[in-house]
């Protein structure tokens, strides 16, 4: 394969060792520790303010944000055999699946490692009902023991059984979704830096999937290079497939296909990807296949993506509520208005994340939310015409600071 870079800087974001090799994380394990202590920290603290005895974690990504402990991440997903109480004084018990508990071993976020007790259907089948009484009295008494009185418990995600199991036994169920998205929208140094690490293996990605556009490939193709710098540096998953090139990119939302990509068309996409350490790394970039000159409709386009990108980063500010962030947000020309994105920003941390502000457009529906120091957004942008062939797709991730927002990301926009 002849290997193109038409922009020279994008070279750089290869490993320097060679693009053969994958990235080797430098993050000492003191740094990821205290990334780990902060986090539970803050998760204990929503508990404390709700007036919980505990929160009860099955969503892999809270588990994860709590214990930093994984196991079969997106399986898990759909088959919940991982969970986790987290209790008011700080207690953590990581409930494992049967015969992986040794993968809890060694965390200092865990004080007991238990092994879970699955009642999901196909798991248990007839049995259902016996099983989940079971573990309920597991969980009650974890409750009644460390809650000092207290029967309130925080839940994440929880299947009707065990939501009527557990008010049996006398428990409170209170909404945890609200805990763990405000505990986990403030980062510390440490959890920054780790994001700034699954950035840069997002970012040699993308500088693989930028020498693979190339007339002949097929989206499968140029989207499996993020998928293999992210796998063989340390990386997890990836939350979509969105990339389409040509005439696939209007409407959006397009996943990858076996399209051949023709020299010329536009090619977008949107990482999404859940890389080192579990952060994710949620950048758009749109480019021509072959690097060709843009037409001027794609010029059009990209120059109306960046000026939104662009606006609405230069506003953010902490203490800036979402109804004044979108009184003053880039105003969607009319004929791009059926093509827009869901969102103006989001945001994002192991993944995407609390708040989601919508465009001008959509603004009725939106809920109130302040920006604040230490939060992490992804600001975005999706411009193409109803009708028209192509659609061009821009996405920055941010840093809040006390004088505005800080890009994290730095892959090169694409400049004539």
């Amino acid at each position: 394969m002849t290997r193109i870079f038409k922009d020279e800087r994008k070279r750089a974001y290869l490993n320097p060792e060679g693009a053969d090799r994958p990235l080797k994380s430098p993050i000492p394990i003191e740094a990821l520790k205290r990334a780990r202590a902060w986090r539970k920290r803050r998760l204990v603290e929503q508990v404390v303010k709700h007036d919980c005895a505990a929160i009860l974690l099955y969503d892999p990504v809270n588990i994860r944000y709590a214990l930093d402990v994984t196991n079969m991440q997106l399986w898990m997903t759909h088959n919940p055999s991982h969970y986790a109480v987290v209790c008011a004084d700080g207690h953590a018990i990581d409930f494992e699946y049967g015969k992986s508990e040794h993968l809890a071993k060694g965390f200092e976020t865990i004080d007991e490692i238990r092994t879970a007790r699955t009642w999901f259907y196909f798991s248990a089948g007839s049995r259902l009902e016996e099983r989940v009484e079971l573990w309920a009295d597991e969980i009650a008494d974890i409750v009644r023991q460390r809650g000092g009185g207290n029967m309130r418990l925080a839940t994440d995600k929880l299947e009707l059984h065990g939501v009527d199991a557990l008010r049996r036994r006398g428990i409170t169920l209170v909404e945890g979704q609200e805990l763990t998205e405000h505990a986990r929208k403030i980062k510390s140094p440490d959890e920054l830096e780790l994001m700034k690490w699954t950035i840069r293996v997002c970012e040699a990605g993308m500088a693989r999937m930028y020498e693979h556009s190339l007339p002949g490939k097929t989206e499968n193709e140029i989207w499996a290079e993020l998928h293999y710098e992210n796998i063989r540096s340390g990386g997890e998953w990836l939350e979509t497939r969105i990339l389409a090139a040509g005439p696939r990119t209007n409407p959006w939302f397009q996943e990858s296909s076996d399209y051949v990509c023709q020299e010329g068309d536009m090619l977008a996409f949107d990482t999404d990807m859940i890389g080192p350490y579990g952060y994710c790394a949620d950048l758009s970039r749109s480019w021509t296949i072959g690097h060709t000159r843009m037409t001027n409709t794609q010029r059009d386009l990209y120059a109306a993506a960046i000026d939104q990108i662009e606006h609405n980063l230069a506003l953010l500010r902490p203490g800036m509520t979402a109804a004044e962030f979108n009184a003053k947000s880039w105003r969607i020309p009319e004929k791009y208005q059926p093509r827009r994105y869901s969102v103006a920003l989001h945001g994002v941390g192991l993944a995407d994340e609390w708040p989601s502000v919508p465009t001008h457009v959509d603004f009725a529906r939106a809920y109130p939310s302040v920006f604040e120091e230490n939060m992490t957004l992804c600001v975005e942008s999706l411009i193409g015409e109803d009708g028209g062939r192509e659609c061009v797709k821009l996405e920055t991730q941010v840093l809040i600071t006390d004088k505005g927002a800080v890009r994290l990301d730095s892959f090169p926009w694409e400049r004539d």
